[in-house]
């Protein structure tokens, strides 16, 4: 449903993260860098700069098989005086500070088409006649990275994150999208996934990162109780029967 969008706006928040590395690596004097995986050999950003004909080539390169997910690393640890702030190479403090307190405010809400429009207005995609619920919390730094297909249904204090701090200035960055007439149960959390049509989760289900992408029609956090179904009687009670001498019968309650 959104794959064209996706793949437009992963590539112009790419574009304005890469352009913040540049600044802040010339700043900082740091050697910063790009990887399409989580522990792949990156790319200086450099190489990648857009204003000269060579780096707009190269990342043209860059962009010519599309992926959901990029990796940002080099910037530095905490301790280290050159080391540059993953948030704001990530995005610039005024944006995150409008986008938090507009977050806040619309988790404030009911589940209304009022609110609906709060998301889109931060950019969030969302469908036809989506619901979101009250509580529901939605990432404040990139949130044009979450789509979010038609009927489908965010219970209360679901989590949706697009992007991973993992220390020692490295942050990974991505793409969250569920699909249409899904039903995500009430505390559901989530990172960077690719979530099909019909999909089903149940309460408190934590989906990344243990999932890449869930199949259509899957219902995710359900394990088949251990109980007798059908009739049958409980398997604790067919051992304790069959362990009675020959001929006797089980005591009878009273």
């Amino acid at each position: 449903m959104w794959e064209r969008e996706i793949q437009e706006t992963m590539e112009r928040v790419t574009r304005d993260i890469i352009s913040r590395c540049i600044r802040y690596s010339r700043r900082r004097h740091r050697e910063i860098f790009i990887s399409k995986t989580a522990s792949g050999k990156g790319t200086n950003v450099k190489q990648l700069n857009p204003r000269t004909p060579e780096g707009r080539a190269a990342l043209e390169a860059f962009f010519k098989v599309p992926r959901r997910h990029y990796t940002i690393y080099g910037l530095g640890a905490p301790s280290e005086r050159n080391a540059v702030n993953w948030r704001n190479v990530n995005l610039g403090w005024p944006r995150r500070a409008l986008n938090l307190l507009i977050i806040f405010w619309a988790m404030m809400m009911k589940g209304t088409p009022r609110k609906i429009w709060l998301y889109r207005l931060l950019g969030v995609h969302v469908g036809q006649d989506a619901e979101i619920m009250m509580g529901a919390w939605l990432d404040h730094f990139r949130p044009e990275l979450i789509f979010i297909g038609d009927r489908t249904l965010l219970g209360a204090f679901t989590r949706i994150t697009v992007h991973a701090y993992e220390g020692l200035g490295k942050f990974r960055y991505g793409v969250v999208s569920i699909g249409s007439d899904c039903k995500i149960a009430s505390g559901t959390g989530m990172g960077v996934i690719q979530i099909a049509d019909g999909v089903r989760t149940l309460p408190n289900t934590v989906l990344s990162p243990y999932y890449v992408k869930i199949p259509e029609g899957a219902i995710v956090g359900y394990q088949k109780p251990t109980c007798a179904t059908g009739g049958s009687e409980p398997e604790g009670r067919r051992r304790s029967d069959d362990a009675l001498p020959e001929g006797s019968s089980p005591p009878v309650s009273p």
